[in-house]
């Protein structure tokens, strides 16, 4: 069932649906998520079924905002135990917001949605009707909800609501409601912290760079490394469409253009440098600005698919730190 956020009690109906176990599709600034009450078990695994993704490989728990009883501070005591003083600070400067912080996880809650590891990802989305559902789900004993990406697992994040509807046809009116609140102006989903185990590990590049992570937190934000738990959107093959995707400097673009000419019909080109090519070659442009590159990114991926090329080119982005998030994701969807 997809319904219109600003609809008549349509966030109220939502919030019911997550307090009796079902699944919601839910917008947030980053990705539309498949939302289902983080504490209960049989509703999560319904999550991992739908997507078809592996029961431990971690999902993230979205928590309410404001500082009331059912703010995201309560949240995090509810979930988390130990909280290093720069993942508290790390909270304050971006919270609500496209960050999630990875934490000791309390024995007793969210074992499912945590794939079973003693930590959990925990974050507070800035979207505004992420944060009215997320707060009235609270109202009807929700403590945090579930939402890893609102799709298959392994292919393409959506970014609309329409993209959420195509990747669960199969899924009747009254095992799936989706929230449609329009297009997520992030694009990509949220960079991923580790601070369980005491010092600050970037796990998931985002549109929050490092610079800007260490710079709130006081301390080097160190590498991922071997002993780091699980955390989402983190296998080497992600965000795949069905069509290859291949990454190339401009040049070796053109280069490959000119020698197919004609016979490239079947490859779709997403790139920021103009090129020329054969008539019948797709040609999208990209984004030149990181940030409008990383909300048009998935969107595009997408159409491009379903245009039914065998190939996706994709101009290699920038080196620069605000490029990490999309070039992270091409690299996965490339792998």
């Amino acid at each position: 069932m997809l319904l219109q956020a600003q609809a008549p009690a349509a966030i109220e109906q939502a919030a019911q649906r997550l307090a009796s176990g079902s699944l919601v599709g839910m917008p947030t600034e980053t990705v539309y998520g498949l939302a289902a009450d983080a504490d209960n078990a049989t509703a999560v695994s319904q999550v991992f079924a739908a997507k078809g993704r592996p029961a431990d490989h971690p999902l993230i728990v979205h928590l309410a905002p404001g500082e009331g009883e059912h703010g995201w501070r309560a949240g995090v005591s509810h979930y988390a135990h130990s909280v290093p003083d720069f993942a508290w600070r790390l909270m304050e400067a971006f919270w609500p917001g496209p960050l999630t912080l990875i934490l000791p996880r309390r024995p007793e809650v969210a074992a499912v949605a945590a794939g079973g590891q003693s930590s959990v990802g925990l974050r507070c989305p800035s979207h505004p009707v992420a944060q009215a559902l997320l707060s009235a789900a609270a109202r009807h004993g929700v403590h945090g909800v579930a939402a890893p990406s609102a799709n298959r697992f392994g292919r393409v994040s959506p970014t609309t609501a329409a993209h959420v509807a195509s990747e669960f046809e199969a899924l009747g009116d009254a095992e799936l409601l989706i929230l449609d609140g329009g297009a997520c102006p992030v694009g990509i989903e949220s960079t991923i912290v580790d601070a369980s185990r005491g010092v600050p590990v970037l796990m998931r590049p985002g549109m929050i760079t490092p610079e800007q992570l260490q710079a709130v937190a006081g301390q080097p934000i160190r590498a991922r490394d071997e002993a780091a738990p699980k955390a989402s959107g983190t296998l080497a093959s992600h965000y795949a469409p069905s069509a290859k995707v291949r990454l190339m400097d401009a040049q070796a673009l053109q280069a490959a253009l000119d020698l197919l000419g004609p016979d490239a019909r079947h490859i779709a080109v997403y790139a920021r440098t103009p090129l020329k090519a054969a008539r019948g070659v797709t040609l999208r442009p990209m984004p030149l600005d990181a940030a409008a590159c990383a909300q048009d990114l998935f969107a595009a991926l997408r159409e491009l698919d379903a245009s039914g090329v065998k190939l996706i080119w994709v101009e290699t982005p920038p080196a620069a730190p605000e490029w990490d998030g999309v070039r992270d994701r091409l690299q996965r969807a490339a792998a």
